[in-house]
């Protein structure tokens, strides 16, 4: 296992800021993935790990030893690439021999080395075969095999499933966890799939043009982004723009300070972001599985109890997905259980609502920062 630090690591290519003061410990063993968009920096980050990029800026360490000086091919590392890469011409034995091979490994080691990395990949009855005679799930698992086969200190995924189904995904992911946990090895996986990222991550680091946006476990990202970018960008959201009104004091030792506001004409009441005052410009995001369809008895005279106009009805089988306008701002809601059956009733148009955990972001990004 090994623990790999970047510290304040940046890329330029002449004017242009690929990555900017990119900060990160990552602990022996840990399973962090880099997520965004297209373009935001984080294989550059990936390739600079690896040694196939040169930092403009910053130190890359492996256990304390700066690696910037040390060449691709002696940081010890596995690197899985969206294509498989595998050669055409060996069998699979030989494709996950090729890296021990190459560092003069004993033949009879070699061979304990491939049958116990195919047995790990669930591969063994496949040794003999061609690539071209694999599925690409297969194929993928040989590349895995091929990567594990030296022992690499540290593991590295440029969005290795991305070029298979949906399903496939689905069922990969979760071998590459698997592989991780039973090798403990550390391990920094990039993909813009949030599925990917929340399924399998010990740690996530949003990126967003070259920085961090925010990093944290899954349900740090997902339940308290710090940014309007990370709020748009992770999951479904509704974002409404309004006003800090004032601060609420905890209600008891150990509960969270909140705050009042009104965003798009709807009272609100919010987690306190820390850095926000009476009169400053703050975003109100309420993911539309946190809105509560209550029923016609309750009144709405407190905060977060709206009352709107269903516009829209989508049943989507286990949910029912709602537009709904309350005072011209649209909210979506999304509604599970048996109520969401009691909602397709096309008759039943004027609905409450309870916007539960609602999350306060500044709107000045320098705030937020």
């Amino acid at each position: 296992m090994t623990r790999v630090q970047l510290v304040d690591i940046s890329k330029r290519y002449g004017p242009t800021a690929a990555v900017e003061h990119f900060n990160a410990d990552i602990a022996d063993g840990e399973f962090v993935t880099l997520l965004g968009p297209s373009g935001c920096g984080k294989t550059t980050t990936l390739r600079m790990v690896a040694g196939l990029v040169d930092p403009s800026g910053g130190v890359i360490r492996f256990d304390g030893q700066p690696m910037n000086a040390v060449p691709s091919h002696k940081r010890n590392i596995g690197l899985a690439f969206q294509s498989h890469a595998l050669f055409p011409h060996l069998t699979v034995a030989r494709n996950v021999a090729f890296g021990l091979e190459v560092k003069g490994t004993p033949k009879a080691e070699t061979e304990r080395r491939v049958a116990e990395m195919l047995e790990m990949v669930e591969l063994g009855d496949y040794a003999n075969r061609m690539p071209a005679q694999l599925s690409g799930g297969q194929q993928q698992r040989v590349a895995l095999a091929r990567m594990l086969a030296t022992d690499p200190r540290v593991l590295l995924f440029d969005e290795p499933l991305s070029a298979l189904d949906r399903n496939l995904r689905d069922s990969l992911k979760y071998s590459i966890l698997e592989l991780q946990r039973r090798t403990r090895k550390t391990a920094i996986y990039v993909t813009h799939d949030q599925s990917e990222a929340f399924a399998i991550s010990d740690r996530i680091f949003v990126m967003n043009e070259g920085r961090i946006e925010q990093a944290g476990s899954q349900l740090d990202i997902y339940l308290r982004p710090q940014t309007e970018f990370v709020a748009n960008f992770v999951g479904d959201n509704n974002g409404i723009p309004g006003e800090v009104t004032g601060l609420v004091a905890p209600g008891g030792e150990g509960e969270p300070r909140l705050v009042d506001l009104v965003a798009g004409g709807i009272r609100m009441r919010g987690l306190d972001p820390g850095n926000v005052r009476p009169g400053d410009k703050v975003v109100a995001f309420v993911r539309p599985e946190n809105i509560e369809v209550l029923a016609n008895g309750h009144v709405a005279d407190a905060p977060n109890i709206v009352r709107g106009r269903v516009d829209q009805i989508v049943f989507e089988g286990p949910t029912v997905r709602l537009t709904v306008d309350v005072d011209g701002t649209p909210l979506k809601v999304i509604s599970g259980g048996l109520e969401r059956l009691t909602l397709l009733d096309k008759e039943q148009r004027e609905i409450l609502l309870r916007l539960q955990d609602v999350t306060v972001v500044p709107d000045d990004p320098a705030v937020a920062a």
